[in-house]
């Protein structure tokens, strides 16, 4: 997929990757943006510096009467090319999380997923194309420890895509699933403070969000599946394949030497 004359939704648009993605997709020549996040100042912001056409929206991924609204109001530029379901968070919890930050997580990692989904894909499917990029993180084909939510829900959205693809893929949709390890957003920069975010940081390079975006480009121009910013997750998911029990001993290994 060629992002020149597309028009483009971004969920997490005001800062980290959605913000990259934003202003990437710009300087590509996509025709339109529709810019969402919860902070519709940081939003607004990011589209303001934009030299395309654009709106910027608030909206709570995790409700999909917004989600809705935000791809109806997306839907005024035209007929959407490519929806970025890209919003996340994260609890730094393991056993201890509460079952209110296990619900947030379930609504923004995974069902926001489903959400963007079920409101864009109709209008997709009855002009036969559509592309989806849904940001599921490397802790979604690998694991995070020190953060049970974002572990568990990432596999989610990295089973959900894979779900997407094989069930739609012969109608014309495209799907990605975006899987980056350590990149310098603020929800890693909160994250440091506790051991998810040591381990992300040890795991290997922080990429910035201007790195992402260009392997987004890349990955969209090939239409592969994977999108993986860092190429080594490719070989850190064929270790965990070949021989779990390894992996995961070596996993414990850094982990613990983290805490010493």
């Amino acid at each position: 997929m060629q992002i020149s004359g597309k028009n483009i939704v971004i969920t997490g648009a005001g800062s980290g990757i959605g913000a990259a993605l934003a202003r990437r997709f710009a300087t590509e020549g996509a025709a339109a943006l529709c810019l969402s996040d919860l902070d519709l100042d940081a939003v607004e912001r990011v589209a303001a510096g934009l030299d395309c056409r654009t709106v910027a929206v608030r909206t709570d991924v995790g409700d999909e009467e917004q989600v809705r609204a935000m791809i109806g109001e997306a839907g005024e530029f035209g007929p959407i090319d490519l929806v970025c379901s890209n919003a996340g968070i994260g609890t730094g919890a393991g056993l201890e999380a509460t079952p209110e930050q296990w619900a947030a997580s379930w609504a923004v990692n995974v069902q926001a997923h489903v959400y963007a989904a079920r409101a864009a894909l109709p209008g997709m499917l009855e002009r036969g194309e559509g592309y989806f990029l849904n940001t599921c993180s490397a802790a979604g084909l690998l694991t995070q420890p020190g953060d049970a939510p974002y572990a568990v829900t990432k596999h989610a959205a990295v089973a959900f895509a894979e779900w997407l693809a094989l069930t739609y893929g012969d109608q014309g949709i495209k799907v990605s699933a975006l899987c980056p390890q350590g990149v310098r957003t603020p929800l890693l920069t909160e994250a440091l403070e506790g051991m998810a975010g040591q381990v992300v940081a040890a795991a290997g390079a922080v990429l910035e969000p201007d790195d992402v975006a260009e392997a987004v480009v890349a990955g969209l121009v090939a239409e592969a599946f994977l999108i993986l910013p860092h190429p080594e997750v490719a070989e850190f998911e064929r270790r965990k394949a070949a021989d779990r029990d390894r992996w995961l001993a070596g996993l414990r290994r850094m982990v613990a030497s983290l805490k010493s």
